[in-house]
């Protein structure tokens, strides 16, 4: 099948015997191809299955490898581990292991608690010490209010007269007072102490004695403690050193044998019978007929069917009701890291196309416009095959390893179209760069730095190598890339629409229309506006020898507004007066989708300006340097070039990557795309670092 579509899927059914529940169930789990559809007890004659008895006993030893992975990271092993060696740690090593770590945990979490009340206490006392009272006396008293606490300015407390009692300290470089007067006389002293900015001490009232004493006991106990948690941590981290790879093992291992005991609550179950029902990928029908027809009675698969103008939408709130398979991805190799893109958005609904292989094309292209230098694109490529060598059995550092390599291959080749590294330009237009010795790359040039260059229709200009950050009147292409990048969003928005015409054409839309009229007025007609639209801009805006293109795109763009309206009244229900104010203003919007991709021009020379200020301001500062033997600036020039060009790389990896994901699930997916597709998610075993049995 196809790469531009989903697995076909089709809706399996089986029934055996209830002494066969078992049997059925470990098959299912070793062939991890049944997505299942949980019974939901509404059948007369059929209950929920009952859990095995081992269920509860597997379920306790995982909530506490659970409670241990909280701690602790684990450790993935470098290649699977043989599932004995598994079982035999969960017997063994790992429970009293588990225990012993958890008690650890639960102390250090008490050590916590007291260093955080200790640390409250030594606050306050160090406050406090410098009045020289005792801290049962600061509080407590029937008839005398005190105020305790710290003020900016002693000076209008001299005011006070000396039927009230006064002390005053300094600690901390703050002012600290105790004020002990009569209650008639609060109000009064309450507002003479707010106009020195007086701030309340609360008082430890579990503290009692000589606030020096207190204070050098608890700076003891903090220090035990402090010894202690560094002692406990470092216990922690020499347990994840030591059992790290057995947690995550024997979590793997208990978490596949609880789906298995647990697995019969999935099921429906008579006295006698049990039922299943659920989602397989049409490739593995066969396999899967074959390998149960051991343990049930009955078995049928049926390959699932679009109803007409319902297609994609049964995880809807529509009025169609048609229960739509979950989605799987076909088998893929090289585009396989583009998935976490698809992931990011949701998955195609059933019937759609999958975008993923387009943006195994697309994406690195966009990158690569935007980045696009040499140097950025081999520490890019560098960096995802680090990521690829330390992925070991971990599927998803494996895919995001081979994505940062092909978004660096995309970044390197269109740095060697542009003739950039680190921000130099091979063939510059002006003083030299020591990047002028990558030009043994290219062909011989002429004097304008190019090996090609020829002019095309609609004013497309390309060259060999393409110099996007010089202007045109210094034998640059900068404007000619902003051309071209608006061309390119035109092509990409009509391709979008494209698919979107053939996904109604065959599937229909949520308003259960189906068909080529259908798909033209929800599609085509989009597609009539950007060309119409297309021609009179260029028209309009080109050389004088276009002109008569404004007529004509004029009279396109009118059209498709005019079937734009009838399109949100007879498709989308939108009443008619309402639908001929909307349409033409839907019609303009369409022209910021198409601008948007003036960033893949913008972004980019952004970056190179960053790292060609580095290299004008430190690089060749160093070389003059180093020329004139003033080697003692040298590493702080080198140390601050390094430092531009990896903010610059690594600018250029961040910000790139949300523009080119911009335009893809915002730009050209919205065009088109439907992401009400649930993911496949099969019964059974998916061994990431045990073995299977």
């Amino acid at each position: 099948m196809s790469q531009v579509h989903t697995q076909r899927m089709g809706r399996l059914i089986a029934a055996g015997s209830k002494d066969k529940i078992d049997e059925m169930i470990d098959c299912l789990a070793n062939l991890n191809a049944l997505h299942f559809i949980e019974y939901d007890g509404l059948e007369e004659g059929f209950n929920l299955g009952s859990p095995k008895e081992e269920a509860e006993i597997i379920g306790r030893r995982l909530n506490k490898l659970r409670s241990a992975a909280s701690i602790v990271e684990g450790k993935n092993p470098k290649k699977p581990v043989s599932i004995n060696k598994v079982r035999s740690e969960l017997d063994d090593s790992l429970p009293s292991a588990v225990e012993s770590l958890l008690e650890k945990s639960t102390r250090l979490d008490l050590v916590d608690n007291q260093l955080s009340s200790l640390r409250e206490d030594k606050a306050f006392l160090e406050l406090i010490s410098s009045l020289g009272l005792d801290v049962e006396l600061l509080s407590g008293y029937a008839n005398i209010a005190s105020f305790i606490g710290t003020v900016n300015d002693l000076d209008p407390l001299k005011s006070i007269d000396t039927d009230n009692l006064l002390f005053t300290g300094y600690s901390k470089k703050t002012n600290v007072v105790a004020l002990f007067v009569k209650n008639s006389d609060s109000s009064t002293i309450q507002s003479i102490l707010n106009s020195c900015g007086f701030q309340s001490i609360s008082i430890q009232e579990n503290l009692q004695g000589n606030p020096l004493e207190l204070l050098s006991k608890a700076t003891d106990k903090i220090n035990t403690l402090e010894s202690e948690k560094s002692m406990i941590v470092d216990g922690l981290e020499m347990w994840n050193n030591e059992f790290g790879e057995s947690l995550t093992c024997g979590l793997e291992l208990l978490e596949r044998e609880h789906d298995i005991l647990t697995a019969p609550v999935k099921i429906a179950v008579s006295d006698h019978a049990f039922f299943i029902d659920g989602w397989v990928e049409m490739s593995r029908s066969e396999e899967v007929q074959k390998a149960l027809s051991e343990c049930c009675i009955f078995t049928e698969i049926s390959p699932f069917k679009i109803k007409a103008g319902e297609g994609g939408h049964g995880h809807s709130d529509h009025s169609h009701n048609q229960e739509m398979p979950p989605i799987a991805y076909q088998d893929r190799n090289l585009s396989k890291p583009m998935e976490l893109l698809t992931d990011a958005v949701g998955r195609p609904a059933y019937g759609r196309i999958d975008p993923t292989l387009f943006m195994f094309v697309t994406y690195p292209i966009f990158f690569g416009m935007m980045l696009g230098d040499m140097a950025y694109g081999l520490i890019t490529i560098s960096l995802g095959a680090f990521i690829m060598g330390q992925a070991g059995p971990n599927n998803l550092m494996t895919m995001g390893g081979k994505f940062l390599i092909y978004i660096g291959l995309g970044t390197f080749v269109f740095g060697y179209l542009y003739a950039e590294f680190a921000g130099w330009e091979i063939f510059p237009h002006g003083h030299s760069n020591p990047a002028e010795a990558l030009s043994i790359l290219y062909p011989p040039v002429d004097s304008h730095g190019s090996v090609w260059h020829d002019s095309f229709p609609f004013g497309i200009e390309l060259a060999y190598p393409f110099h996007r950050v010089v202007l045109v009147e210094d034998h640059g292409n900068l404007e000619n890339l902003v051309l071209l990048t608006i061309y390119l969003g035109l092509i990409h928005i009509i391709f979008g629409r494209l698919i979107g015409f053939r996904d109604v054409m065959f599937y229909g839309t949520d308003h259960g229309h189906v068909g080529v009229t259908a798909a033209f007025f929800e599609h085509g007609v989009w597609i009539v506006l950007l060309i119409g639209g297309f021609l009179f801009s260029y028209g309009f805006l080109g050389p004088s020898e276009a002109e008569y293109m404004v007529l004509p795109g004029m009279i396109i763009a009118i059209s498709a507004v005019i079937m734009l309206i009838w399109t949100l009244f007879n498709y989308h229900g939108i009443p008619f007066a309402i639908s001929l104010i909307l349409a033409p203003i839907e019609a303009i919007g369409m022209m910021p989708s198409v601008i948007s991709y003036v960033r893949l021009f913008a972004v980019g020379v952004v970056g190179v300006k960053i790292a060609e200020t580095g290299n004008i301001k430190l690089f060749e500062p160093m070389v003059h340097a180093i020329e004139h033997s003033e080697f003692l600036v040298v590493p702080f020039l080198l140390i601050g070039w390094l430092s531009v060009q990896f903010f610059a790389w690594g600018l250029g990896v961040f910000s790139p990557n949300i523009h080119a994901a911009r335009l893809h699930f915002v730009e050209w997916m919205r065009q088109y795309y439907d992401s009400s597709g649930e993911e496949f998610t099969p019964f059974g075993f998916r061994s990431h670092h045990v073995e299977v049995e």
